[in-house]
């Protein structure tokens, strides 16, 4: 049995895969989100006038196991600097040996320009394992979703979906795209494709114009809860997944609840898609901001398991800021406890952790914390 088969099996035991976490669990590599691997470049492919896939395969060859829905960090050198941004991985964990990353050029975005100006079959480009838990996988429960896009916002849900069709699950699914034009929507032929071969998969685009589609038969303007419940009576019975631009989010978040939607049951990508990506220089800011306790209360020794480098920290500062005035390299993007690049495992001593939702419970018991909102309470030993 192939690594592929071997991650299939635990999907076809469950009554719904795509929410099982164990089928992204089993049969393939683990990376972790702190261990950086060299991709290599295989395919770049339009998708729009100003958005294109990078596909990758890992330098060694081997399959990697994520979940879909979440991202990866890629590290990049320009212009003199290392520049980290986080990009969701628009493939299928269904497909492990080639992993997508779907970018739109930023006016202005150092990297998302570096990657369409530079990046070509052959290219390296160096990146850190997949994070995030913005997965089917919080609502294993559900029976029914939908999902609510707005530009590249579709990358994750692009995945969810890509996965519940590999695995033949004809899901009930309702997608929601809106975009500017008919010309900016992301993977509209492929929807279209894919909802012919799942019958209970509808989709549904919204665009603000109809720029050069003259005979565009859709709707035109931006997401209404009239609009909403004609497409999707039963819209408050399903799980939804958001992912857009930060304004989007919020706009959409506020007519579920005015249309009656149990707030319990929705979920948002948290890093701001409007921007491209997160940015480290803005985590740094924000890292740099935040509270600081007494001085008085002591340091604390951290020692990385992997590396045998020992130092000292107060018990004020985070760990993710300490380690980097150590000159230790963490890969970290939102340092506010929500994106979960920093995830790391605490394998002696405590913290005091207080994040923003980027961390699941399951992790939290296997001895995982996020280090950028984690101060030590005692002396620690992390697997790095």
């Amino acid at each position: 049995m192939n690594s592929v088969e071997r991650m299939l099996v635990p999907a076809q035991q469950a009554e719904d895969g795509l929410s099982n976490a164990d089928t992204w669990e089993s049969g393939t590599k683990v990376w972790a989100s702190s261990e950086e691997q060299i991709l290599k470049c295989a395919r770049v492919v339009d998708e729009t006038h100003d958005v294109k896939s990078f596909e990758f395969r890992v330098g060694d060859g081997t399959p990697v196991r994520f979940e879909p829905g979440q991202f990866m960090t890629v590290s990049a050198y320009i212009q003199g600097r290392t520049v980290q941004r986080c990009y969701t991985i628009s493939s299928p964990p269904t497909r492990p040996y080639l992993l997508s990353i779907t970018v739109k050029r930023v006016l202005g975005g150092i990297v998302s320009n570096w990657l369409h100006d530079n990046m070509k079959p052959g290219s390296q480009l160096r990146a850190y394992g997949p994070s995030g838990s913005f997965t089917p996988t919080v609502a294993p429960a559900a029976k029914k979703s939908l999902y609510l896009s707005a530009g590249s916002g579709v990358t994750p849900l692009m995945s969810m979906t890509r996965a519940s069709i590999d695995l033949g699950l004809d899901r009930d699914i309702v997608f929601v795209h809106s975009a500017r034009t008919p010309a900016d929507i992301i993977f509209r032929k492929e929807l279209e494709r894919l909802v012919a071969l799942s019958p209970r998969l509808r989709t549904f685009f919204l665009c603000e114009g109809i720029g050069d589609e003259s005979d565009w038969p859709g709707p035109i303007g931006r997401l209404s809860l009239q609009q909403l419940s004609e497409w999707v009576p039963d819209y408050a019975e399903r799980e939804v997944f958001t992912c857009g631009p930060d304004g989007y989010m919020k706009a959409a978040q506020t007519l579920l609840r005015e249309g009656g939607h149990n707030p319990a049951r929705y979920h948002q990508e948290s890093f701001d898609f409007s921007a491209g990506a997160a940015t480290v220089e803005t985590a740094r800011t924000a890292e740099t901001a935040a509270p600081q306790g007494d001085a008085s209360q002591g340091t604390f020794t951290v020692k990385l398991s992997r590396s045998s480098k020992t130092f000292t920290m107060s018990a004020s500062e985070t760990v993710l800021a300490a380690a980097k005035k150590a000159g230790v390299a963490i890969p970290s993007s939102c340092s506010q406890g929500i994106c979960g690049t920093c995830k790391t495992k605490v394998l002696e001593g405590e913290v005091d952790m207080k994040h923003n939702g980027g961390i699941r419970d399951r992790d939290v018991q296997k001895g995982f914390r996020l280090l950028c909102c984690s101060r030590p309470t005692s002396d620690l030993v992390l697997e790095l």
